[in-house]
């Protein structure tokens, strides 16, 4: 059975990539741009766990770290997550367990800033590859705001709002 496709996306970010790459490393700064809750262990082997403020996560590891240029993790949906955002008609859980894909970021020096290049590996079914183009296409012009100085307004997918409007979950 052949791979399936490789979802690629790209953005052009007014910032070094020195200054971009801490965006996926840092858990403050990764929910700048993403998630409302990160844990982030950036080693090999080290966990990537993102939450999203109405209950949707992210879990996998790190697999590769050479700052500034390149990062892999593995990707998957937390335990739960699927079913809890998306209910029982549209996803279940086990269509993208925890660590089943792999996501790699590239950054290169462009014009004064970066250009970074997501490439998300085995994505399994058309409507998954779609949901999450859309999704990184959404997520990575927020980046590009963010690692630029600016506050790209509320999280569409956690219901947050830009800087000093986050709550402290307890």
């Amino acid at each position: 059975m052949s791979k399936p496709p490789v979802l690629e996306v790209s953005v052009r970010i007014a910032a070094a990539p020195e200054d971009v790459f801490p965006y996926f490393t840092d858990p403050a700064r990764h929910v700048g741009w993403m998630g409302s809750e990160a844990e982030l262990e950036p080693v090999p082997g080290g966990a990537y766990c993102l939450r999203m403020g109405d209950g949707f996560g992210v879990s996998g590891t790190f697999q590769e770290i050479d700052s500034p240029r390149r990062l892999s993790v593995t990707w998957g949906w937390a335990p739960g997550a699927a079913q809890a955002v998306l209910g029982d008609d549209h996803a279940r859980d086990d269509d993208l367990p925890p660590g089943s894909t792999r996501v790699v970021v590239l950054l290169e020096a462009q014009d004064g800033g970066s250009r970074l290049t997501l490439q998300h590996h085995e994505l399994p079914t058309d409507e998954l590859r779609e949901g999450h183009r859309v999704a990184w296409e959404t997520y990575l012009a927020r980046l590009a705001v963010r690692a630029a100085g600016g506050d790209p307004g509320p999280d569409p997918h956690s219901g947050s709002v830009g800087d000093g409007a986050r709550k402290a979950e307890s």
